[in-house]
């Protein structure tokens, strides 16, 4: 029960992972820390002690993409990325302590570890911070002189594109995954604070609190996958923005703890509504 101390619960998290424009992070980092997570994921945080063996497991791509290489990061990006691990920024992003209202399907819920109303979750949204958006804007640069060489025209700067096999397009998708990397290790930084916290004012390990990560699940990337079109298995550039992943049960790339029920997906709510957490489906992957 949180209620007696939901201001405390609420001043601890604030105290443990910084917020705002321009935040800095209380994660020690030197250069060569920041060279390793872009390259490692959450490999550099199970080293460093921030996260869980466990939350790897939990994590899409298992927390790391492996064709990420830091050298096409610019030393702009890394500059912004450099003080700013286990922060949570602005705008939209959040971190939330959750009640659960409804279990619509007590087995899959369960394999999740939620098992009754009343429950108290935290939901975290963050990503690469600046390091990523700077990561997309010496891209545009790049890829608006591709476009003026290979003929390719667009009605909005914000859709500049390169081809797939192209160097701009193959440095952006090593420079793009070095900054998933770093989003990663930025929210299990962040779920290593969060854990900091809840301990502190419950004075209980983190482990007793039963605070494993469900699923951490990325909603702008751009990924090579599987997928049927027209009954023919195809390797296809998957663009998500704004979406995540939903893999079906069963699906090769999804956890051993989740192979009956699907890939748990996270739909946040606002301010005013409610979020969820649903599974994908066979359906859903086939339409």
């Amino acid at each position: 029960d949180i209620e007696p101390v939901k201001e405390r619960l609420a001043q601890s998290l604030f105290d443990h992972i910084p917020v705002g424009v321009g935040s800095m992070g209380i994660i020690p980092t030197k250069q060569q820390d920041l060279e390793e997570a872009l390259q490692l994921g959450i490999d550099w945080s199970l080293r460093e002690g921030y996260a869980w063996p466990e939350d790897k497991e939990h994590c899409e791509e298992y927390g790391r993409m492996l064709n990420a290489d830091p050298n096409k990061v610019s030393n702009r990006a890394k500059k912004r990325g450099l003080p700013q691990l286990g922060t949570l920024g602005a705008g939209n992003h959040y971190a939330e302590i959750q009640v659960v209202d409804e279990i619509y399907d007590p087995f899959v819920a369960k394999k999740m570890g939620i098992d009754q109303k009343g429950q108290v979750c935290i939901m975290i949204h963050s990503g690469s911070r600046g390091l990523g958006h700077q990561v997309a804007t010496d891209a545009l640069v790049e890829m608006e002189r591709a476009m003026a060489r290979d003929n390719i025209h667009t009605n909005d700067r914000q859709l500049a594109c390169a081809r797939i096999h192209s160097k701009e397009g193959q440095d952006y998708m090593a420079a793009m995954s070095a900054a998933a990397n770093y989003a990663w290790v930025n929210r299990s930084s962040m779920t290593f604070l969060t854990r900091q916290a809840f301990a502190k004012v419950f004075n209980q390990s983190p482990e007793d609190l039963d605070m494993q990560c469900i699923y951490d699940v990325s909603h702008n990337i751009a990924k090579v996958e599987e997928h049927m079109v027209d009954g023919q298995c195809k390797q296809l550039l998957v663009h998500r923005k704004g979406s995540t992943r939903a893999f079906p049960p069963h699906h090769p790339l999804i956890p051993v703890d989740y192979q009956l029920t699907g890939q748990p997906v996270i739909v946040g709510g606002t301010m005013g509504t409610c979020s969820y957490v649903l599974t994908g489906t066979d359906i859903g992957m086939r339409d």
